[in-house]
């Protein structure tokens, strides 16, 4: 896997991201690559985690704002939720 021709990681979907991610998880494991190519993998997968998070976030977001506007009960829910855990 040639880093540098890969598509920058901040045009990827989650899809496109979190199956690369495996593939770089599956080649580190393999082992046998150069330190330079190790790190570069590292970093990229790296990278790869935090795009897969940041689709989740926003989904995760979406889908509360969904809830909120068909639920107005929802936050009052959430908020007495947190105070317990306090």
């Amino acid at each position: 896997m040639n880093t540098d021709d890969l598509t920058p990681v901040a045009d990827l979907g989650y899809e496109q991201a979190r199956d690369e991610l495996v593939n770089v998880v599956s080649t580190l494991e393999r082992g046998g690559l150069d330190l330079d190519h190790s790190l570069a993998l590292w970093e990229r997968g790296e990278a790869l985690a935090a795009r897969c998070e940041e689709h989740l976030d926003g989904a995760r977001a979406r889908i509360e704002a969904v809830i909120s506007e068909h639920d107005p009960d929802a936050d009052e829910l959430d908020d007495e939720d947190d105070s317990d855990a306090e």
